[in-house]
């Protein structure tokens, strides 16, 4: 395959991962949305269930910032990987840092639509009331107020510890308790991925400059 044709395809399946994340991201998040009221479950094995919660924070519920300055990180993030990624294809870099990359741009860009746009054509959830679909302006929120939308749930194990453990003692433990969703998964798939398969890629990016990597991508 000549380099103009290798550079075609990777453009071709960074943007086929990103369209088809979202895709399902959004498909499953809408579902649970317009099907389960807040805090309704879905036993499906003892070790995984669907359990509907909304956050206002980052990935697996956690609350540490602003929700405008979290939204707008987000969105700031998102381009500065696209951007990234578009110029790590220029230079020739291989296909697993790319779909490591293109991952964590599809969590992240599946969140940041719960944030800016749920708010605007969604009814509340309650505990009660099913959320409905509405037009435009009509929902429950403002523009980059709305919740993101959870739901996995795995409880892989839980026990209790022996009353003679010093701090532990009698405490009883869950393990996983996170509920998160499918953009969460992406980017922590992701993340995790790069970190184990992509060491040299990542220890090129650390320790060249911008300069010297397209140096060395032209000598390839």
């Amino acid at each position: 395959m000549t380099r103009k044709g290798s550079i075609k395809s990777k453009f071709s399946a960074v943007a086929l991962i990103f369209t088809l994340g979202l895709i399902i991201d959004q498909a499953i998040k809408i579902w649970v949305k317009t099907s389960f009221t807040l805090h309704e479950s879905l036993h499906i094995t003892d070790w995984f269930q669907l359990v509907f919660i909304e956050n206002n924070g980052m990935a697996f519920g956690m609350e540490l910032f602003d929700k405008i300055f979290l939204t707008g990180f987000r969105l700031v993030a998102t381009v500065a990987v696209g951007t990234y990624i578009y110029k790590l294809i220029r230079r020739g870099v291989g296909w697993t840092y790319l779909v490591c990359l293109a991952l964590i741009m599809t969590g992240a860009a599946g969140n940041i639509i719960d944030c800016v746009l749920y708010g605007k054509i969604f009814t509340q959830s309650t505990p009660f009331t099913v959320a409905e679909l509405v037009p435009l302006g009509q929902g429950y929120g403002d523009w980059f107020y709305g919740r993101v939308v959870d739901m996995f749930y795995f409880p892989l194990a839980e026990w209790t510890w022996p009353d003679w453990m010093p701090m532990m003692g009698g405490k009883h433990t869950l393990f996983f308790s996170y509920i998160f969703n499918f953009a969460d998964s992406c980017i922590t798939c992701g993340v995790l991925a790069m970190l184990l398969f992509c060491r040299k890629e990542l220890s090129t990016e650390l320790r060249d400059t911008p300069a010297e990597q397209d140096s060395k991508a032209k000598e390839e």
